[in-house]
């Protein structure tokens, strides 16, 4: 970007730098930085739900990601020069603003055996036995960051550096719905069956996406996860009361 462009398209806010960049003549991104951390994704998160709760008309979808929003327009109703003078308008709400009312949810995890095929793998790249990886992945309450590869999969972090493991050379052609997995310093779970390359450390009974429902997405950018241990009777009997959608 020639400098004369790229100095109009940054404004400063009280915590540094953001960068507005079109995407064609029907979207738009704002960016607010070149890290992936908490603070950054929680000014995302918060700038996000502020264009939001604007209820302009025209406005398609907002979507945060790590360290940025893209807003989809109408480019009948806004032009690229408008909506970029509303946008820089608005105020930028700092993280803690955000993360007071982050809801926490509790996700029961039957972890290892054939729900957690990797998780001797990771236990043993962390060089822990595997009941410590358990005990250490399920010690924190980790941020939703943002929502994609595929309906409603949540990118969830950081988790401790020991656990980090890079994703596995050869993905699986099929991995099953509410397996939950680790790759580098990010865990997620898998809303449904698909292929995925994560490494496999335990499984969900509860669906986090469900295709049918008003509100399809359990979770959303900006919650908290804590993950919780159950053993084989307790996945039986929370399978029983919920279902997977693999489609």
């Amino acid at each position: 970007m020639p400098p004369s462009n790229q100095a109009r398209g940054r404004s400063r806010t009280s915590k540094g730098m953001f960068r507005i960049l079109p995407l064609g003549d029907s979207a738009i991104t704002i960016e607010f930085g070149n890290e992936i951390d908490p603070s950054t994704n929680a000014r995302t998160i918060s700038f996000a739900k502020m264009v939001g709760d604007q209820g302009w008309a025209g406005i398609l979808d907002i979507v945060p990601t790590y360290r940025s929003v893209t807003i989809f327009f109408d480019p009948f109703q806004w032009s690229l020069s408008v909506l970029t003078k509303k946008l820089r308008g608005l105020p930028r709400p700092g993280p803690q603003e955000s993360e007071s009312n982050d809801p926490l949810h509790e996700i029961p995890v039957l972890y290892g055996g054939e729900w957690g095929p990797d998780l001797e793998e990771v236990a043993a790249f962390a060089d822990l036995r595997p009941a410590d990886v358990i005990a250490l992945h399920t010690s924190m309450p980790y941020r939703v960051y943002m929502l994609g590869f595929s309906p409603g999969f949540p990118y969830l972090g950081p988790i401790p550096d020991r656990l980090a493991m890079p994703r596995r050379s050869t993905p699986r052609t099929k991995v099953p719905a509410g397996s939950v997995g680790i790759a580098e310093r990010q865990t997620g779970i898998y809303p449904s069956a698909t292929p995925g390359g994560w490494q496999l450390i335990g499984r969900t009974p509860i669906a986090i996406y469900r295709k049918t429902g008003a509100t399809p997405f359990l979770l959303k950018p900006g919650d908290l996860v804590r993950f919780k241990p159950i053993d084989r009777k307790e996945f039986d009997r929370l399978t029983r009361e919920t279902q997977h959608d693999d489609h």
